[in-house]
């Protein structure tokens, strides 16, 4: 934060990349060997050797092990391909579940198409660059891992920054869960999170929806249900669009209006009217002055509804894809299995 800029250091600044897998103190841009070797040639070390990995179909590299008391302060990753089918998992403290595990895409909140994204977690610049910008505090360990899904090689160019720190006891750990439906069964409510049995507070919505009805689609209420809610939840929102800060339908004079701003955006993808059979759509909201606070359980629950001709509501069934972004008092709690690489497919 810029109010702390002024303070005495007390924080020791790493930063690992393929340059310096560890991010160990002056032992960056030693590679003699790495990806772009060849175009190295004649120049020798220090002359971006390692700027990128590779990963093959089907595995799973760790592209951070760092050990000890900390906090993440910043992800990059450069998107190459598909990235809905390289997952991000995060775990925390020694713990073998992971605290984070998500599609890249999803989690930078572009399930299909990259858009300029400019909020204060998560931005996306040339629509290539995805930035993440919560902080991560870690008490023992952290571990992050790519998995490739992918039929192909992929390749990987990353950074990540962090500082070592003593974390107090009490911090909460930051935890971020996909989860798609498609389509959703008629008359019922889109999950988007449940079984959240922590102390905690909700900080983030991602949401990919794509139409299967035609007229508008974004009259279901966001809900949340918090310590011991059963029938009926604590916060009820008013429609679709109100939720990520918007109204109206999205619209101006019958045209969709993008928008990306530090806490909310929506972004339309416009099919080609040929082969794109739906209209499909991204937006975000992030609680970063009015998070959620809750003391033992949550689920979040999101409808969804358009318009009969008679005027009444139409349950949808559309695809709905989601991030739900968390900090907790645990290390990992319930989250239902990722779908594998057919289902993650958007088609």
């Amino acid at each position: 934060m810029l109010d702390k800029l002024f303070m005495p250091n007390k924080e020791v600044f790493r930063s690992i990349s393929p340059e310096n897998f560890t991010g160990e103190k002056g032992k960056g841009g030693m590679a003699t060997e790495g990806a772009s070797a060849p175009a190295a040639e004649g120049l020798g070390q220090g002359w971006k050797v390692s700027p990128r990995i590779f990963i093959q179909p089907g595995e799973t590299v760790t592209i951070a092990d760092i050990k000890g008391s900390g906090i993440i302060k910043h992800i990059w990753f450069a998107k190459t391909g598909d990235t809905r089918k390289q997952i991000l998992r995060i775990y925390y403290d020694g713990d073998t579940n992971p605290a984070v595990e998500c599609p890249m895409s999803d989690f930078f909140c572009a399930a299909q198409e990259s858009w300029q994204i400019n909020a204060l977690p998560i931005c996306v610049n040339s629509y290539n660059a995805y930035n993440c910008y919560f902080e991560m505090p870690f008490k023992k360990s952290i571990k992050i891992t790519i998995e490739n899904l992918n039929f192909d090689q992929r390749t990987l160019y990353y950074q990540i920054d962090y500082v070592e720190v003593d974390v107090p006891e009490d911090a909460l750990y930051f935890h971020a869960q996909f989860r798609r439906t498609n389509p959703l069964p008629y008359k019922e409510d889109y999950t988007i999170i449940d079984g959240i049995e922590a102390r905690g507070k909700y900080v983030g919505t991602y949401l990919f929806f794509g139409t299967t009805n035609n007229g508008w689609w974004g009259e279901g209420e966001i809900k949340f249900f918090m310590d011991g809610d059963k029938d009926f939840p604590t916060v009820c929102g008013t429609g679709t669009e109100d939720y990520f800060c918007g109204a109206w339908c999205f619209n101006k004079d019958r045209k969709y209006i993008d928008y990306s701003t530090p806490y909310s955006g929506f972004h339309a993808l416009y099919n080609d009217e040929f082969y794109a059979s739906q209209q499909r759509f991204s937006m975000y909201r992030f609680h970063i002055t009015d998070a959620i606070n809750f003391e033992k359980d949550l689920r979040v629950t999101m409808q969804a509804i358009g318009w009969r001709a008679d005027k009444r509501y139409l349950p949808l069934q559309p695809d709905m894809a989601s991030v739900a972004y968390m900090y907790l008092d645990k290390t990992s709690v319930y989250r239902k299995p990722l779908p594998d690489a057919d289902y993650l497919e958007i088609i």
